[in-house]
Order: C-alpha cells, then sequence, then structure tokens
C-alpha cells in the first residue's frame, strides 16, 4: 500500500529590507511581521534582556568580553536610529 503525501507549504511571505524596518520605525508604522522581523523595540528589549541578565550575573566571565561588545554594539546602533528620529519629529519651523 502507497500512500502519497503533500507536504503543506505555505507560500513565503516577502521578507521586508532592514533599511524598509528603520524607516517603517522612524515614521511609527509598524513593519508587516512575519515571524522573523526584528524591529527597534525588539532591539531595546533585547538590551534591557541583557541588562538583567547581567545584573543577576547570568554571564560567565570569559562570556562577558562577548556580552559587552554586543552591548555597545546594539546600544551605538539604538542611539543612532533615536537620533535620525529627532529630525523627523521635529516641527517644520524648527528645522
Amino acid at each position: 500500500m502507497t500512500d502519497n503525501v503533500k507536504a503543506n507549504t505555505a507560500p513565503e511571505a516577502p521578507t521586508t529590507a532592514p533599511e524598509a524596518e528603520v524607516e517603517s520605525a522612524q515614521n511609527g508604522a509598524a513593519p508587516a511581521q512575519n515571524g522573523a522581523d526584528l524591529t527597534v523595540q525588539d532591539l531595546a528589549a533585547i538590551k534591557s534582556i541583557i541588562d538583567v541578565a547581567s545584573s543577576r550575573g547570568s554571564f560567565k566571565p570569559n562570556e562577558m568580553v562577548t556580552v559587552g561588545q554586543t552591548y555597545a554594539k546594539l546600544e551605538a546602533f539604538l542611539q543612532a536610529i533615536a537620533a535620525q528620529q529627532k529630525p523627523a519629529e521635529a516641527p517644520e519651523g524648527e528645522k
């Protein structure tokens, strides 16, 4: 007896470019969510998670360099996004 089984595959959702996500975040619009997208809010949450985990001693001493470097990159990225959003949020008369 032979059974034919079809794979249940859904068409792939189009992915958004990182530039589009940053632009969406700057405009206050939520990017399309397909499960694999990271938003600026997600990155801020990750930064908070690292803060809490490090304050609780969750990382071994040999892991701290990698965690610290990653944290510094994440913090710099979030500051750059915030700086880009400030001119976009300024009223027209104050530029």
